[in-house]
């Protein structure tokens, strides 16, 4: 790709980015539902509507990036493929991408990734190159495959084309929202590298600018809620381990934090026992499957970290891919305050 049309994506997107991506997209992605629960509400004390990004083409929000970013790579560009790194969802949505354009596809992960992103990576069609995350650097072997084959790096958040077609799914929230009667106080992102965050707070800021963003990430792994008390880039520091491994960002991406900073009112985190049990509320109450980093804004609610009490409030639920053996773990396990 010419330096010119690398320069499209490497600077942040504005409100008219996502409504070109909203119309990129609109044969392939699912639009969502946006659900309520009077179970939920009662517990909130207020009105929660939550996202169910678990619905999504491949189980996750990443598809709508990645399609919107691919479907921009020039046709006579497209032979040398693309080559993607990833824990998971990211793989799994450039992966279907892929294969609906017929672009060839190479996705670096994680030996440690779980098992079923893995093979549902594989089963579009892509090559999946696994790496040791302890000591090998993902973004070495992406940009080594990348310059040997010819390919178009598909990055997982730092991206205007991927924040772009991320925030579709806030153009889809605002507007669903408006058919509920729901005027939005505020809008919790789940949060790893920052792309959906970007993406729905430039939404947000055109079709509900009074309706304030807040991230939620896993204790440990709240990279973006320290940058944005710190006003800079801020990584995650220690050995932290969490169960949240789509959200294992080392950092904000350059792009996306340009754009949090400076709409995103501030950051939460929760603990993996408050995951796992918004995950079994999820099951149990809601009747969804909800991975790890997909639960993170509900556990907010359900642990009392965000304060609902009187106020309407969306989230995302960005995920559903979970192993089962995980899966099978968390349910068989308890908490106080379930239902």
């Amino acid at each position: 790709m010419d330096s010119g049309s690398m320069a499209l994506f490497t600077r942040p997107p504005a409100f008219e980015d996502i409504t070109r991506a909203a119309e990129r997209i609109r044969s392939h992605a699912t639009i969502t539902p946006l659900l309520e629960s009077t179970a939920l509400n009662e517990i909130a004390k207020g009105r929660v509507l939550l996202k169910a990004e678990t619905l999504q083409r491949t189980g996750s929000f990443k598809f709508r990036g990645a399609f919107n970013r691919m479907s921009q790579i020039p046709p006579d560009q497209r032979s040398g493929g693309v080559v993607a790194y990833s824990s998971g969802n990211h793989a799994q949505g450039v992966a279907a991408a892929a294969a609906i354009l017929g672009i060839p596809a190479a996705i670096v992960m994680p030996k440690d990734a779980p098992a079923i992103k893995v093979a549902n990576t594989r089963s579009y069609g892509a090559e999946v190159v696994l790496y040791d995350r302890v000591h090998e650097s993902r973004e070495e072997i992406g940009k080594a495959l990348t310059e040997e084959r010819g390919a178009t790096l598909i990055r997982p958040y730092d991206d205007a084309g991927i924040i772009a077609g991320q925030g579709t799914c806030g153009l889809e929230i605002a507007a669903q929202a408006e058919t509920m009667n729901a005027k939005l106080d505020a809008l919790l992102v789940c949060c790893g590298g920052g792309g959906l965050t970007a993406g729905c707070a430039l939404a947000m800021e055109t079709l509900s600018p009074e309706t304030e963003v807040f991230t939620a990430e896993p204790e440990g792994f709240d990279d973006t809620k320290q940058s944005l008390l710190s006003g800079r880039i801020t990584a995650n520091t220690g050995p932290q381990k969490s169960i949240c491994d789509a959200l294992l960002a080392p950092q904000p991406g350059n792009l996306t934090f340009a754009v949090n900073k400076a709409r995103v009112k501030r950051g939460l985190s929760v603990s993996d026992a408050e995951v796992k049990n918004a995950m079994r509320f999820a099951f149990r109450t809601l009747k969804l499957v909800v991975e790890p980093g997909g639960a993170v804004c509900l556990a907010a609610i359900l642990a009392g970290r965000y304060d609902s009490a009187g106020r309407t409030v969306a989230l995302t639920l960005s995920g559903g891919n979970v192993d089962p053996e995980l899966y099978r773990a968390v349910l068989g396990g308890g908490s106080k305050g379930e239902r």
